[in-house]
């Protein structure tokens, strides 16, 4: 094993990144990248987005959007290994072999499998499994296989992975008992500080639900969907509960210390809503208007994030090609 802490992210090309991408995913990984003894491996999940959307300029753009969101937040390619899945078959030989090791029941415990099937039967279809697709129902695997190519030491998630992270643990031991060690087990690292951010409407924040702030749109757009957040109807003068509060929990994932304590102090004093997201407008806004700023020079270079995803997949190999290698002498394919 290397000296470095291998550290493994990746977010899924469904959709043009949010805020809730940048508090919960990007920025973090990023500044987890810049530590000492640490070996970052960053990369855009588009195999992932074909479970969500099989539109498939939807895919390709959301690819390089979220390449470009990455870099002008601040990821260094030198120092990291930045790639698309799809440059790195790798993955998804992996992702076979792993499956015929993965059990059947261990899948048809998964969230998402299970919420779809109950969905089914609330809506007394003969059919538990209609509208199920395999890729949804094997997305834990090539979840593993994401991580497991590359060895990965720690996996930051957000609470909703959590269970993918178990399943991927799950996967490695098995792996590792029947053909004799090969991959490291990884670890869930789920920050306590910003959790899984509220969307305009008061749900988890996701392109699924039609309700996030994009990271990058200007300031008069940010304004109105600000203003579209749900409150409750306390009004100005009444004291507010900050828990719960989707106006509040934006502003603490991107707000100081002592900005906290002052906004929670003037929801105790009663602060109007429309107060209190023009006050969470203008926060935003600051934090946001650098990364924009780098975000539109960026994206009038689309040869150079190619380049940039390319170098990324090239570095990724050298790490995944002995892996693999090792994997199928393991299993016995290899030649004569």
């Amino acid at each position: 094993m290397p000296s470095n802490k291998r550290v493994l992210t990746g977010i899924t090309t469904s959709g043009i990144p949010h805020i809730g991408n940048l508090a919960g995913a990007i920025l973090p990984a990023i500044s987890e990248s810049k530590k000492e003894k640490t070996s970052s491996f960053l990369f855009l999940a588009d195999y992932h987005s074909l479970i969500k959307t099989l539109d498939p300029d939807l895919t390709h753009n959301s690819s390089f959007e979220i390449a470009a969101c990455w870099l002008a937040c601040g990821l260094d390619p030198k120092t990291t290994t930045f790639y698309r899945q799809s440059d790195v078959p790798h993955i998804m030989e992996l992702a076979w072999i792993l499956s015929c090791l993965t059990a059947k029941g261990l899948l048809n415990r998964a969230h998402a499998y299970k919420a779809a099937v109950s969905l089914n039967e609330d809506k007394n279809s003969q059919d538990p499994d209609k509208g199920i697709t395999m890729g949804l129902f094997n997305y834990p695997i090539l979840m593993a296989a994401d991580i497991l190519m590359f060895n990965a030491d720690e996996v930051p998630v957000g609470q909703d992975q959590k269970q993918h992270l178990e399943m991927t643990r799950d996967i490695a031991n098995r792996f590792n008992h029947h053909y004799g060690e090969v991959f490291t087990i990884p670890e869930a690292v789920i920050s306590d500080e910003t959790g899984i951010l509220p969307g305009i409407d008061g749900q988890k924040m996701s392109k699924s639900y039609d309700n996030t702030i994009p990271a990058f749109i200007d300031t008069t757009k940010l304004k109105k969907l600000v203003n579209k957040i749900k409150t409750n109807s306390l009004e100005p003068g009444e004291p507010k509960d900050t828990e719960g509060c989707t106006v509040f929990s934006l502003y603490k994932a991107f707000a100081s210390t002592e900005q906290i304590l002052s906004m929670q102090e003037a929801y105790k004093n009663g602060i109007s809503w429309g107060e209190a997201k023009n006050q969470l407008h203008d926060l935003l806004e600051e934090f946001i208007s650098p990364y924009r700023e780098e975000y539109l020079r960026i994206s009038k270079d689309r040869g150079y994030v190619e380049q940039t995803l390319k170098e990324g997949a090239e570095k990724a190999m050298q790490v995944s090609s002995p892996i693999l290698e090792s994997v199928r002498k393991k299993v016995g394919i290899k030649g004569f």
